[in-house]
This record gives C-alpha cells, structure tokens and sequence, in this order.
C-alpha cells in the first residue's frame, strides 16, 4: 500500500468513526467505535450499530458507496445506567467494565453513574453480581422536544464518549507501562540483593546480565513512549515520559553498577 492510500484510508477510517455514536457498546462485534471504523474501511458490514440506528447505516452507506442494508439488530434509543445505590455492594466490577469512566465509586463503597456522560453501553449490567443496575431511556434524550434538539444531544453524546473513551485508554496504557516498570524496579532490585549470593561466581554474575537487560528493555519503552508523546504534542504526556525515561535510565545505571562489581577480580 503505497503513502497516498494509507493517507486515503486513514481518511475514510476518520469519516467514518465521525458517523459511529461513540457508545463504545461493542454491539458491532468490534471493542469500540474506532475499531468499528477501522473495519468497515477494511470490509467489515455497515449494519452491525444498533445505538446508530438505520440513520447512521444511511449515512455510512454514502460514505463507503455500498447499499444500504437492513440493522443486524434492531435499533437502540438512548439509554443510561441507573445503579439502585441501597443494593450496590462496592465490587467495583462496573467501574472496571465502563469504557467511558462514567461510574464513580471505590471498593465496598455504593457506587454512582455520571448520567451525562454515560453513554447506554449496557457493558456494566453483565458484571454486577447483585443486578443492582437497570437501563433506562435517558434523561436529556427524554427531554429533547425536536428534531434538533435529538440531534444535538446525539452529537453532544458522541463527543463526550469520544473523548473520555481516548482518556480511559490513555490511562490504561500508562497504568500497565508503570506496573510493567515496577515489576522490572522488582526484579532487578531481586537480582541485585547482597544476599542472594554471598560469594560472587557465575550465577550471582549471570543474574545481574538479566538485570541489566530488563533494565535496557524498560529504558527501550519510555523512550518509545516519549518519541509517542513527542509525536502527538502533548505536554503533559511528554512530561510524564520523560520521568519514566530518568526512572528507567537510574535503573540500568545501577544494574550496569551492580553488574560491574560482579565482574570485578
């Protein structure tokens, strides 16, 4: 595929996530809107968005020059969670489970649904091990007494669920980059413990080879996170991998000093 269609596609694949209402309900078969996108422009049915409706398969279908195609499912009005407080339990199963941090609430305390910014995905009902959570028709779509009134809460909806399913995801990765630097501070903190060999040799000399190689792996990925960051020209994103690279460069300091000693007649 050569640099202009890339560019083409990467352009339908934009247009094409436009159309998509950001429920994040993974109804498609696809875990998100923007995965959904991306296989349309691959092939993937235009049909398959039940919180699109018949409107959005209009819409892609002129997009994507196919024929429109009767919903795969049938189609789905706006809805909000509604968690009955007196019989919530604290699991945090539903906060784990919402792909938009629409849930607020901590572990074994009653937990709450931020109503504006839910989205209906129904992906939290499932977990609740009390089925202490109901769907019901939202609120602002309840109240909206004309056409445009439906359609700019449709669209206030799909930025919102756009935007804070980016900010979940970008939380995750950067949760799991810092328990992936941490189990690596672990282990190389194991290998380089006085104790673990009193006598240096070959084994205590082999464990710190391993120790500096997870420390050059950690270092290799906060700087490929910081080339990331750098790219998308967020401050605070550039900021806080450029810690992570010190934190992991400090650690391969250290291995490479341990690792010497070893070495060392």
């Amino acid at each position: 595929m050569t640099g202009k269609e890339d560019r083409s596609r990467a352009a339908l694949i934009e247009a094409i996530d436009a159309e998509l209402p950001q429920t994040q309900c993974g109804k498609c078969g696809q875990p998100g809107c923007r995965p959904y996108a991306e296989a349309i422009a691959a092939g993937e049915a235009i049909n398959r968005c039940p919180p699109g409706g018949e409107q959005t398969v209009a819409r892609l279908a002129e997009l994507t020059g196919r024929e429109p195609l009767p919903l795969a499912e049938p189609a789905q009005s706006p809805l909000v969670a509604w968690i009955r407080e007196a019989e919530c339990i604290g699991c945090t199963k539903c906060i784990q489970a919402c792909p938009v941090d629409a849930i607020l609430g901590a572990s074994k305390r009653m937990h709450t649904v931020i109503a504006d910014d839910c989205t209906g995905c129904e992906l939290c009902v499932a977990p609740c091990p009390v089925d202490c959570i109901d769907l019901l028709p939202h609120p602002r779509w309840e109240a909206a007494q004309t056409k445009a009134e439906q359609q700019a809460y449709l669209a206030s909806r799909a930025e919102r669920g756009r935007r804070r399913h980016q900010a979940r995801q970008q939380r995750l990765a950067r949760e799991a980059r810092e328990k992936r630097m941490e189990r690596q501070k672990r282990l190389i903190r194991q290998r380089q413990r006085p104790g673990a060999c009193d006598t240096p040799g070959p084994g205590q000399h082999r464990q710190r080879q391993m120790a500096v190689k997870a420390a050059e792996q950690a270092l290799r990925r906060a700087r490929q996170q910081m080339a990331h960051a750098e790219r998308q020209g967020e401050a605070a994103a550039i900021e806080a991998a450029r810690q992570q690279v010190d934190a992991a460069q400090r650690l391969l300091d250290d291995a490479r000093t341990a690792l010497h000693h070893t070495a060392a007649p």
